[in-house]
């Protein structure tokens, strides 16, 4: 789609199909037990480090899909969008935006590939490893076996779910 039938409203933007998901994907990131049982930090780094956890398990479980694996773009499309919206909304200036987007999306790119091969192995400790190396825990600590269990659970939950309930965001419930 072009900007310009974007900006005079030609045709309709693909993305919004993946809406329902990506806003499924906000709410689950949001999930109080992963700040209070799992001790993730809540903090900006540790809700952003929640927010590519459960959109790359999303986009893992999209690219098992003919239907949908040609969809991930667009759903870290609506990614960009929404990283760029809340940098600028914090203050941070035009002349840095590309360069912080760069290190968001270098963040979901490790984080998708360090889960493809945890769950691909089915060890929960190598998960839990990863996690222990990828998120903000509180300054108390952290339970990244906990945080494992639970994202596992995402997982499985996405893999028994139909492509059409995954675009839907009907995961997790």
């Amino acid at each position: 789609m072009s900007f310009l039938s974007r900006l005079f409203g030609t045709q309709a933007d693909p993305r919004d199909e993946l809406r329902p998901l990506w806003f499924r994907v906000i709410e689950i990131s949001r999930l109080p037990e992963y700040y209070a049982k799992s001790g993730v930090a809540d903090s900006v780094d540790g809700r952003f480090d929640m927010v590519v956890n459960v959109l790359a398990t999303a986009i893992l479980r999209m690219e098992k899909s003919r239907a949908l694996k040609g969809k991930t773009a667009l759903i870290t499309e609506l990614f960009v969008e929404d990283m760029d919206g809340q940098l600028r909304e914090s203050g941070v200036g035009d002349m840095v935006v590309g360069k912080h987007m760069g290190k968001l999306m270098s963040a979901l790119g490790g984080r998708i590939g360090a889960l493809r091969t945890a769950f691909g192995g089915g060890d929960m400790e190598e998960l839990a490893q990863v996690l222990e190396r990828n998120v903000h825990w509180r300054e108390d600590g952290g339970d990244p076996a906990s945080l494992a269990a639970r994202l596992h659970a995402l997982h499985q939950d996405l893999a028994s779910r139909s492509d059409e309930d995954v675009l839907a965001g009907r995961i997790a419930r």
